[in-house]
């Protein structure tokens, strides 16, 4: 059963009350129930936190315009409500973002990051195509690019092969509102130089995680973001695209939770 925050965040626990907190932050256009791949293989040691972003799911819509800064004061006021003091942070391409500029925001709070399929800068034609992208999402809503999303997001043979998943996610996506939709798709292609060689440099343990074949996040921009970190950790999964953690929840679970095991917050 989900919960409402005061601030407006749906939210919702999985896992034994008294384990560490992990949260998971989702992407844009999507909501918590994309971490149904994941949560599985988390909640028998870990209490696991997820949520929905502002202007997603049952979330309110941003008070004011959105950016990664208010996105991190969400989940600080979301941290404080629960009374979680500390909790490793694990967020997927724009939750990735979110989860660095939490870490600058808080470092207290931030016991470990993994930042899965996030974006690094872009090159000029990346940047190009993302803003076209927004433009389209303002005029047209998120109906007009949730198909070519389908394809940046799975590998052919698996969007083919399951029809089913493909609706469930085109109907998470086609159900955030036109008016708030762009706004926050914005913040996806304008919100990196927040992050980008963070000062002072983010010091808490890091994994980074995306597929060899997402085009849009991938292993250059995942290396790049590590080596802004120190002692970040990198991993590119083969033949996989943006949503590995539902086309392959193995091939991120797995590592995930060989890293989370290794920072010892079980003892």
């Amino acid at each position: 059963m989900t919960v409402l925050a005061p601030n407006g965040t749906d939210f919702i626990f999985n896992g034994p009350e008294k384990a560490p907190v992990v949260v998971l932050i989702h992407g844009l256009g999507l909501n918590k129930d994309c971490w149904q791949w994941m949560i599985p293989d988390l909640k028998d040691s870990y209490r696991v936190l997820s949520y929905d972003l502002y202007g997603h799911g049952g979330s309110s819509d941003p008070v004011t315009g959105p950016n990664l800064s208010l996105f991190s004061k969400q989940l600080s006021d979301l941290l404080d409500y629960c009374k979680i003091q500390r909790a490793v942070i694990i967020g997927f391409s724009l939750g990735g973002m979110i989860a660095r500029r939490f870490a600058q925001d808080a470092p207290d709070k931030s016991q470990a990051l993994v930042i899965l399929h996030s974006p690094h800068k872009r090159s000029d034609a990346a940047q190009l195509a993302i803003l076209k992208r927004v433009d389209q999402a303002r005029t047209m809503g998120p109906e007009s690019t949730v198909e070519a999303a389908l394809e940046r997001w799975f590998t052919d043979p698996f969007r083919h092969a399951n029809p089913d998943l493909m609706t469930t996610v085109r109907q998470w996506v086609t159900a955030n509102r036109r008016e708030v939709y762009h706004t926050i798709y914005k913040v996806l292609a304008t919100g990196i130089d927040e992050i980008v060689k963070p000062s002072p440099a983010l010091i808490c343990p890091t994994l980074v995680i995306t597929g060899d074949q997402d085009f849009g996040n991938g292993p250059e921009m995942t290396f790049a973001i590590a080596a802004e970190i120190p002692g970040a950790k990198s991993l590119v999964l083969p033949n996989l695209r943006h949503m590995a953690l539902a086309e392959a929840p193995h091939a991120v679970n797995k590592p995930v939770r060989t890293f989370m095991d290794s920072l010892n917050l079980l003892n």
